[in-house]
């Protein structure tokens, strides 16, 4: 049927029995709005590792990557390497999101500056997460129409269904305790192409040989589309946004302890970027494949994104082919499901709870989260059936996102900051930005205009407005200096009467460079920044030794 074996279509059947069944089950222990929508902040490290792989690790990914990788060699990597220089970075802030103890990512826009900031926020995170749904479902589509010939309009459909069950059940729980065995099928994903792809173009010699007269498509640099400057704002401007964006205060947040939140972003996400690889690889299979004649030059030049479903198509024998599409699929509800359940926190707490009907029982919120959590689901539909490209998604919210990260980093850096200021920030950069691509100009100067104005406004702004209230700058700093395990602490910094206490365990080595970054001068020793210290630089070292890794596969039988 549609070119699937019969046991093709068992493995399917079996794995979406299998996960619906066991997700439902989970979901028995989902009571409360806590549980829903954080989880109650009970998962340990290897959960957290797989909260973090699994959310963003999506098929859109996958073909995006090796679609470009396709067309361009192997520096399409970039698509998804431009987080790698950003993922040491989460071992420093994942602390910041956890001691913040906020259900979404609004409630610090507005704790930290005004309600109608925080509402902005709000808003403009249920746009990006039905932007993101709408391109996972779209990636995945496109897929498995590439493999199956199915039409698209089923397959989206179908699998939206299955994440919007799912998620409404199990909520935070279901989905992250179903993350290990999404994780195990992402690999699949990642991974299982390579050896037949080798076997088919004879080797890494032979797909030097094949590519040879073409020596850019083992290049990590491209002569156009991803080139250094442009990579280098995408960098940068990921750097910059990922702080804003929507889900991470439950994927960097949800965790048990610091430590579990620390391991779980930082890890899981160098996992994603080892994955990346392997997707590169496929692009470069099948540009090879085309030049043997194998695949249809026609059709991969029309639409590069469907190399991935080709190379599935021509290249797996039967039952993997199953086991593939089920591993699309793995990576639609894990992803969507974490969203769609972060997308309705933001409207239930943020919006609903506030605004609409300020006293109801917890039992009214919950249920009011699992309808909204469905109801987002339209907007995603309506972004998957009429989305151009995966790709151009992608730089689409790496742009947006980058300008609401600007506020963030410097609220938690300098206190000085104010609301006025955050606005300027974003108003300004997100302003400069489109003026600079009406006139036409290329993206790594537009990039790095738009975000120079977007810091220079916040900070102007800030010094000529009035100060932030004391009493919110207290709360909000309290938290950012009262370490998970010192929860004692809290009742003294919510009480504006009360002296600050002191964090021991700051003293011992918690403290946070980012938060102290303007008063390290005063501040600094190794003994109480030992964690941000150690962590951050080994994870240096773990990017060194993936961009070694990256450069070997390229440079492996030339």
């Amino acid at each position: 049927m549609y070119g699937l074996s019969r046991l093709d279509l068992a493995v399917i059947i079996v794995y979406l029995a299998g996960i619906t069944i066991f997700g439902l089950y989970v979901s028995r222990r989902v009571r409360d709005t806590g549980g829903f929508f954080m989880g109650n902040r009970g998962f340990g490290k290897a959960l957290m590792i797989a909260q973090a792989l699994t959310t963003g690790t999506r098929a859109d990914y996958a073909i995006g990557v090796a679609g470009a990788s396709y067309q361009i060699g192997m520096a399409g990597i970039w698509y998804q390497w431009m987080w790698i220089f950003s993922t040491p970075f989460f071992w420093l802030l994942s602390p910041i999101f956890r001691r913040m103890r906020y259900v979404t990512t609004a409630d610090f826009f507005e704790e930290r500056f005004s309600k109608p900031l925080g509402v902005a926020y709000s808003l403009f995170a249920l746009y990006m997460f039905m932007l993101w749904q709408g391109t996972i479902i779209k990636g995945a589509a496109t897929t498995i129409t590439a493999i199956t010939g199915l039409p698209e309009l089923w397959i989206i459909w179908g699998v939206t269904g299955l994440f919007v069950l799912f998620g409404v059940a199990g909520g935070l729980v279901a989905t992250v305790t179903t993350d290990f065995i999404q994780g195990i099928f992402i690999l699949i994903l990642s991974f299982l192409l390579i050896p037949y792809g080798l076997s088919a173009v004879g080797g890494f010699d032979g797909l030097h040989r094949i590519l040879g007269e073409t020596p850019q498509m083992f290049s990590l640099v491209a002569p156009q589309e991803l080139t250094i400057s442009t990579v280098t704002m995408l960098v940068i401007s990921g750097l910059v946004g990922i702080v804003a964006q929507p889900h991470h205060m439950s994927v960097a947040g949800s965790g048990k302890t610091e430590m579990n939140c620390r391991v779980g972003w930082c890890y899981g996400n160098f996992i994603k970027r080892l994955c990346t690889i392997g997707w590169a690889l496929a692009g470069l299979f099948a540009a090879a494949l085309v030049l043997q004649g194998s695949l249809s030059r026609a059709d991969l030049d029309a639409k590069r994104e469907l190399a991935f479903g080709a190379m599935i198509r021509l290249l797996l024998p039967e039952g993997l082919i199953g086991l593939m599409i089920a591993a699309i699929i793995a990576t639609v509800i894990a992803s969507c499901a974490s969203f769609m359940i972060a997308g309705s926190a933001l409207f239930t707490h943020n919006l609903y709870q506030r605004y609409i009907r300020r006293e109801a029982t917890d039992k009214h919120y919950l249920l009011v989260g699992r309808i909204v959590s469905a109801l987002i689901t339209v907007g995603s539909l309506l972004i998957a059936l009429y989305i151009p490209s995966v790709i151009k998604a992608t730089i689409h919210f790496v742009e947006i996102v980058a300008f609401v990260g600007v506020p963030m980093w410097v609220g938690i850096i300098w206190k000085r900051t104010t609301s006025a200021g955050a606005w300027a920030g974003i108003i300004a950069g997100a302003g400069v930005f489109l003026q600079t691509g009406a006139s036409g100009w290329e993206k790594g100067p537009q990039l790095a205009t738009s975000l120079s104005c977007a810091f220079l406004a916040t900070i102007i702004v800030s010094l000529l407005t009035k100060p932030t209230a004391e009493e919110r700058l207290r709360r909000f700093y309290g938290r950012l200096h009262t370490p998970v395990g010192e929860e004692d602490n809290l009742a003294q910094v919510d009480d504006p009467a009360a002296p600050l206490p002191t964090s021991k365990l700051e003293e011992e080595g918690h403290s946070l460079l980012i938060v102290d970054l303007l008063r390290l001068r005063e501040r600094f020793s190794f003994r109480r920044y030992r964690l941000d210290l150690i962590g951050f630089g080994l994870a240096w070292i773990w990017v060194g030794l993936l961009l070694l890794l990256g450069y070997w596969v390229a440079n492996l039988g030339a």
